[in-house]
């Protein structure tokens, strides 16, 4: 084993141990305090419902660590074993050693590395979800829905990766600066292009029908300043009982984006709140701003695979040899397969800016409304109907939550 092999896999040790310590603390957590309904919440939730979503977070919590368990050995049954190398050469024997046969080559890997991940999301989808009422979706709906989104995926990513390998092949040492650009690009391009094209391949979107509620919604988009053309109810209930709303694209192209289970689930002050909190994403910038800390992580990643790509030590590490040490995609590969070991450890600041985000919101949706209560009525009732964790460990909400719990959501509402 080579020092940079170990160093991988301790890095890998280290990520699953601290998540292992996170999920046991959360369920142990929960658990002390099924038995009772915390006092703050004891105005809104009964003890059977607030049981049940002890329950939902624990079997979810104990599935994801058997799955953390699998994805982590597998992983470095991969990068030990010599597996990578050695499909790496095959399928370049098969497809070439040109742009488009390695950007096939590329793809085919990660396609085959995404398999084992299958059967643990049916489980989630027709075990445990069905479980507790959520699940609405078919065997041969989710089934599509994995053959579409494999399609999509081949087409957008083809011709990009093969861009990519030509900015690698022609532009020399400073190929990742416009790698860098074409990528961030692509994300640019594809916030516009995701809710408008590739969301109602999936679902169905419906402008919001005439009526007491879309003059409501209407009237509060027009006295923030929020020129909306339309606001769009999705037939979310078509895969599942979770209820939710967001906020897609910018400029002209910016969507709002309610659904059906929501509008069915809230009253009318309490949807004009949620939309003036999506509102609040806009008006106050967060959407710029997460694209800017998208942009840096994006160029931190493609300086690194500009200084990786400089020499082969990364990829004889893996056991790579003669002209594979040296190409530009088994690098690019194990940087694919490693990152999440340092993305792991940053998640904390990218969760942090998201709650600032979300208080902020909150804030501007208690503003234009005139009062906090419709928008904690909201909350009360998303966290119950979505058997959200009322009692997540402080610890365990630092690090993964991106928004603050409901307590602390309200508390913030009230000036508490």
């Amino acid at each position: 084993m080579t020092e940079v092999m170990g160093i991988a896999l301790l890095l890998i040790g280290l990520k699953y141990a601290m998540g292992q310590y996170l999920d046991g603390l959360n369920l142990r957590h929960a658990l002390s305090r099924r038995h009772q309904v915390p006092g703050p919440y004891q105005g809104f939730i009964d003890l059977q419902a607030y049981q049940k979503s002890i329950d939902y977070t624990v079997v979810k919590t104990r599935f994801s660590r058997y799955q953390a368990a699998f994805d982590n050995g597998l992983l470095i049954v991969v990068l030990v074993t010599g597996f990578l190398p050695l499909l790496y050469t095959g399928l370049t024997q098969v497809l070439g050693e040109g742009l488009w046969g390695q950007s096939l080559v590329l793809i085919a890997i990660l396609a085959l590395l995404s398999l084992p991940s299958l059967p643990f999301d049916w489980w989630s989808t027709f075990r445990i979800e069905q479980r507790f009422g959520f699940n609405k979706s078919s065997i041969s709906l989710w089934m599509t829905d994995k053959i579409k989104g494999a399609l999509i995926g081949f087409v957008f990513l083809l011709p990009l990766l093969a861009l990519l390998l030509y900015c690698v092949e022609s532009a020399g040492e400073v190929w990742w600066i416009w790698g860098f650009g074409l990528f961030f690009s692509f994300q640019i391009l594809m916030v516009v292009l995701y809710p408008m094209f590739i969301m109602p391949l999936f679902n169905q979107l419906k402008p919001m029908e005439a009526g007491d509620l879309r003059e409501r919604l209407f009237a509060l988009a027009e006295r923030t300043g929020f020129q909306a053309q339309t606001i769009l109810v999705m037939d979310g209930s078509k895969r599942s009982g979770h209820s939710n709303a967001f906020f897609a694209g910018f400029g002209r192209f910016r969507r709002i984006v309610l659904y059906d289970t929501l509008i069915e689930q809230m009253n009318v002050d309490e949807l004009e709140a949620i939309l003036a909190h999506e509102i609040g994403h806009y008006k106050l910038g967060h959407i710029p701003k997460m694209i800017a800390v998208s942009a840096l992580s994006t160029f931190v990643l493609f300086a690194g695979l500009g200084f990786l790509s400089q020499s082969d030590w990364l990829t004889r590490a893996f056991f790579f040899e003669g002209a594979a040490a040296s190409a530009f995609v088994p690098v690019l590969l194990l940087v694919l397969l490693l990152s999440g070991v340092v993305g792991f450890w940053l998640s904390p600041l990218t969760s942090r800016l998201s709650r600032k985000h979300e208080y902020e919101a909150d804030h501007f949706a208690r503003d234009a409304v005139g009062s906090p209560d419709p928008l904690v009525q909201s909350l009360r009732k998303l966290h119950k109907e979505n058997l959200s964790n009322l009692v997540p460990h402080p610890r365990y909400s630092a690090f993964y939550y991106s928004h603050p719990t409901l307590l602390e959501r309200e508390h913030s509402l009230r000036n508490l």
